[in-house]
Order: structure tokens, then sequence, then C-alpha cells
């Protein structure tokens, strides 16, 4: 039997502000359970909604030093959908109204969580084999782990792995101060372990101390390689090129299950699309003001509305987008220039424009089952879930060629009538457009080949059963 312990900052449900909370919390659950117990632990917010923090059992309590405190840490667990979650306690660090803040209040309170979690590991009645820490937030972990506990007998033979989910965000801060609150020795702040550019880095000392390093698509493992996707860490990720791997991450098929999806007007499947998909079309125009019209072409974008997403791109060939036959749909929230964007095109196309800017569960879920295709150009893109359940729903993605997106969406081939959504490689608006233009041209004209595309992506298994594997191999080729 293998122990594995998730250390992460957000686990879904009981913490979300995005894919990291999906992965830490849905992905333990589809290990063999013969053969690994795997168990999560994440900070004890009091943002955490209150029916899952009146079930959780306290376990003990203790005092740690941290910076020139002492520190209370409560250890608390709970069980759920089988898997043994476990929440460090203390209302100083974790208060308040969402799990982050500014980055030097972040950087502190990671700092105690790592320091915390790894204290905690001994009264757990669990011993891991396999530490595998996420993000930036936990990258202290490898650290402490080879300095402070490798002197204990309990951590001996401790692995750890770093999982990057986003190598823009790395906790990034002052050294002195940083030097102060972790209390690690001058030796690890040189620019071979915590330095980074004269400041001191977390996400670059998990990836320097783990014994194995994975990030979110295969193709993203190879991008960071390089100076445009490395975000100043490209010369790292080539020293440690031999312990750096690429695994795809899951969606959860019973969430995300068009046949049982209460939040969509018509129930289908890959056999039934043909008869069913349109009406949550005609449903999600009519809800949302649009003309009612079975046969329009629909794009839907489901994003933070951020620069990463691609949306300079959609914003420089909006009027082209939006012609008489198409309709565009938008969830999401973000940077101000990209809402009223769209909200201008609300306004000036009011019959074929939905901008909704906010975030709705149920309405993702509308969007996903109603609309044809699915628009995702990304500048750079980690792993990506959207296009996953889109390819779940029969809505075939459109997607710049890279990361995840590269690796999930196999683009389409009129030649051997083969693929499952269609893609472009240049960050290129007109390039972009193209294909979009494309795609429609196939929706129209040559529909028997678009319903064998949308057949492709429904039989595609992004399940976390695949992913699940494939952890399991790589916790294998540690020992």
């Amino acid at each position: 039997m293998k122990n594995v312990l998730f250390i992460a900052s957000e686990a879904v449900p009981f913490i979300k502000t995005g894919g990291l909370a999906d992965v830490v919390g849905s992905l333990p659950k589809y290990f063999n359970k013969d053969e690994y117990d795997v168990r999560v632990m994440i900070p004890k917010y009091t943002c955490i909604p209150w029916e899952y923090r009146q079930q959780m059992v306290y376990k003990t309590h203790f005092y740690i030093d941290l910076a020139w405190r002492s520190q209370y840490v409560g250890v608390f667990e709970l069980e759920y959908n089988g898997v043994m979650f476990y929440f460090i306690d203390n209302e100083f660090y974790f208060g308040g109204p969402k799990p982050y803040s500014w980055i030097h209040e972040d950087i502190e309170k990671f700092a105690f969580f790592s320091k915390a979690a790894l204290s905690a590991v001994p009264v757990l009645g669990f011993k891991p084999d396999i530490i595998h820490c996420h993000d930036w937030q936990t990258g202290l972990i490898p650290v402490y782990l080879k300095e402070r506990f490798s002197q204990g007998d309990f951590y001996q033979g401790i692995k750890s792995i770093m999982t990057i989910h986003n190598l823009k965000f790395q906790g990034v801060w002052d050294l002195k101060k940083v030097k102060d609150i972790t209390g690690l020795p001058d030796y690890y702040f040189t620019p071979d372990k915590l330095e980074a550019y004269k400041d001191a880095n977390y996400l670059k000392g998990g990836i320097v101390y783990a014994d194995k390093i994975t990030t979110v698509s295969s193709t993203y493992a190879e991008e960071i390689k390089t100076p445009f996707y490395g975000e100043n860490l490209d010369g790292l990720m080539n020293a440690r090129a031999n312990s750096l791997s690429g695994i795809v991450n899951g969606i959860d098929y019973e969430t995300y299950n068009p046949e049982t999806d209460d939040y969509i007007t018509a129930k289908y499947n890959q056999i039934t699309f043909r008869k069913e998909k349109w009406k949550n079309k005609v449903a999600l125009q009519k809800e949302l003001g649009l003309t009612e019209d079975k046969g329009k072409f629909m794009i839907g974008i489901v994003s933070r509305l951020t620069d990463q997403k691609g949306l300079d791109l959609i914003a420089y060939v909006m009027d082209q987008i939006c012609t008489e036959d198409v309709q565009l749909v938008v969830l999401g929230t973000g940077e101000e220039k990209y809402e009223n964007m769209f909200r201008h095109y609300d306004w000036k196309y009011g019959d074929r424009v939905s901008a909704n800017i906010f975030y709705s569960e149920p309405m993702s879920h509308k969007i996903y089952a109603g609309c044809d295709a699915f628009l995702m150009p990304s500048l750079f893109e980690p792993c990506g879930l959207s296009q996953l359940m889109s390819l779940r729903y029969g809505t075939v993605p459109i997607v710049r060629e890279t990361g995840g997106l590269k690796d999930t969406v196999q683009p389409y081939n009129e030649f051997e009538g083969t693929g499952t959504g269609f893609s472009f490689a240049n960050y290129n608006a007109h390039e972009m457009l193209g294909i979009i233009n494309y795609a429609k041209d196939v929706y129209y004209n040559r529909k028997r080949e678009w319903n064998k595309i949308v057949d492709r992506a429904m039989l595609a298994d992004f399940s976390w059963d695949n992913s699940a594997r494939k952890y399991e191999d790589l916790y294998n080729s540690m020992y």
C-alpha cells in the first residue's frame, strides 16, 4: 500500500477559486483503493461553508515557531466521498472572506501553512510515502522537508512531488523578509535555490527541492522550458527536465454528464444528440433574449476575462465574428476592458450577442450543452478544463494549439475524417477568424461531417480515471 498526502491551498467542495481546487478535490477518489491511500490537507479557512465546517472533527493541536512568534496549529478531519481530508486551523492566518489576500500576507500565511502541515503529519496516524504539493503556496514544503524535518526519524524516506498548475504564479517576495518569516538559513537563499532576481521565490524552492515535478499537460511541460512560456524559470525547468513530466487533468464525468445534468433543458448522449441537443440551444436563446432559431451557429465562451485567454484576439475581430449567421454567448468576469467590450457588442448586436458578466455554474452548463462550438484562443493554457467540458457535451471546441488545448483537442482533418475540434497555431486574430469561418462552413454546408465531429468529441475520454492511472505510474516510479 502506498500512502500519498496531497497538500494544497484549495480543494472542492470546500474552497475553490480555480482549476487547482478541482484537481485536488476530485482526483484522489479515482485512485485504486487497494494500492493507494490518498488523503488531502488544506487550510481550515473561515470562509469554507458552514455545512462542511460543522462536520469537521477536532483531532489535536500544538504550537510551532514562525518568525518570532509561537503559533497555534489545530488539526481537524472530515471524510468526504470516501477520501480523508485534513484541515489546518489558525484563524489569525485563515480568517477573512476569501482564501487569498495581498501577496505579502499570503507569503507569511503559506510559510505558516507549509510548516504547520509538515509538523502535523506525525499526529495524523498516517505516514505518507509521498507528499504531493500543488502550486507556489506549498513550494516551501519540499524545502522544509530537506531542511529542518530531515533530522526527525519520522520523515526519513518521504518523497515529494511538486505539481505546477500555472507557472505564472510563483509566490515572489522580498528576500530578507522571507528569510525572517521562514527561518531558513542563508544557505537556502542563493540563485541555485530560493533566490530569483534578488527576491525569494516559493515555487522555485519547490521545483529545486522536490523529487519529481509535474505539470498539467505534456505540451505545457515542453513549453515551460522555453523563454516565452517559462516565466523566467525556463533555465531551471531545463535543468530539471529529467524529473519533469506532464499529466493532463480530467473532469468529473458524474458532474459533467449531458445524460443526467439537471441544469439543462433536454438530456442527451452520444447516440441521441442529433435529436435532442438543439432543444438546449433554443431554451438558451429564449432565456437570453436572442433570436430563437435552432439552425443558427452558436459559439460559447466561458472564461476568466483576462489577457491569458486570448480575448485581445477576439476584440480585434469582434465585428467580423458577429456576422448575421452567428450567435455568441459569453459568461465570465475579469478585466474591465474585456467586460466592457462584450457589454458593448451585446448592446450593438442585441439579437445575437449575449454578455453575461458574472459567474454561474448552472449557466455554464447551459452554454456547454446549448452551443454548437466553444471558443478558447488562449495565449497559454497549462491544461484548460472548459474544452474538456465542451467535448463531453458535444460542443465542438475551437482552440489555439498551446498547452493542454493542443493535447486534448484533435484538429479536424476533412481528408481523413478525423478530429474532435478545430485549432489554429499562431497567436493571430485573422488566423483565429479563418478557423472560426471554416468551422461555420462545415456546420452550415456539411452537416453530416459536423455531426461526426460531435460524435468523436463525445467519445473522447478525459475522465479522472485516465489521469489517476498516470499518477499511479509516477508514484510507482519513485520507489
